[in-house]
């Protein structure tokens, strides 16, 4: 049923959406695509499963536990995140555009395989810390979870535009975005900047790693990496370094996979061939995505 796929393809895109923001907020002020953010999703979910069974006895259970394993989870993966750029990334910042990018690489290497030898190597039950109910709407099923995804995401949304668009920091954000080197000489600190961007990047990764956790209802090493590659595809569709574009193009990405499998035959199988495929389209008929602008390369 078509109403029963686009709900699916929102609670769908709204994840992918989460993770596309933060790399298209890092790839907006440094031009470059920090490959080490799958695996701050997979953390944000396995920091929520290790908090699921320390924080009802603190915040209780309901909606006031949820939010408690929210915002540690987030704040959580937003430090890794900064640890990464500070440590991995801003000693190679002016030797190359290639060098963090392999340093990138060999985080997300590392932190996939920190998890495989230290926490597990099977997949692990994600709790559930609400009840779910069934609702039916037009004839279409829509769980209570699936509510719980779509409005954490567009609220985080929301609380990122309001952020980027009406508050010193986030003027100071596009300002680096503008140009970075002129920004420093009108008295803002980039290296703050980027490490706030970064954090902001990192919880909006790991509030993504939640959501995935509760939407599949199960979590794994490796469970970044096909997200975060499609991820990455919603933000180069909708335009990388434009934050309406990784929004757009997350969704875009949610419904084409949902409808996928639900009108081609054998469509389930081919989902991440068709979502891949989008990627190499749009690289060739709009290499700068359905809301990029072509702009000047940084130096």
């Amino acid at each position: 049923m078509l109403i029963q796929q686009l709900v699916n393809g929102l609670t769908l895109g709204a994840i992918y959406s989460l993770i596309a923001l933060g790399y298209t907020l890092v790839y907006g002020i440094l031009s470059m695509i920090n490959f080490a953010h799958s695996e701050v999703l997979m953390l944000g979910a396995f920091m929520a499963l290790g908090l699921a069974s320390l924080l009802p006895a603190i915040f209780g259970t309901g909606v006031v536990g949820l939010a408690g394993m929210f915002v540690l989870s987030m704040a959580g993966a937003g430090v890794i995140n900064v640890l990464v750029e500070r440590f991995a990334y801003r000693p190679l910042r002016n030797i190359s555009r290639l060098a963090p990018l392999i340093s990138a690489i060999g985080v997300s290497i590392i932190l996939q395989n920190g998890v495989f030898l230290w926490i597990s190597t099977q997949s692990l039950r994600f709790p559930e810390p609400v009840a779910i109910d069934q609702i039916t709407v037009f004839g279409a099923t829509i769980s209570t979870l699936q509510i719980i995804i779509l409005a954490a995401a567009l609220l985080l949304m929301g609380l990122l535009h309001f952020f980027v668009e009406h508050t010193k920091l986030g003027k100071a954000m596009r300002a680096c975005s503008d140009d970075i080197q002129t920004a420093g000489l009108m008295g803002i600190n980039p290296d703050y900047i980027i490490a706030l961007t970064f954090f902001v990047g990192g919880a909006l990764g790991g509030a993504a790693g939640v959501l995935y956790g509760m939407n599949y209802g199960s979590i794994k090493y490796n469970l970044g990496f096909l997200p975060g590659a499609k991820a990455f595809t919603a933000a180069v569709l909708g335009g990388i370094g434009n934050i309406r574009g990784a929004v757009l193009g997350g969704f875009i990405l949610g419904f084409l996979e949902v409808l996928a499998s639900g009108y081609i035959p054998n469509g389930a199988q081919w989902r991440d061939v068709i979502a891949f495929t989008v990627l190499i389209i749009v690289l060739l008929v709009r290499p700068s995505g359905l809301l990029g602008e072509k702009i000047a390369e940084k130096v």
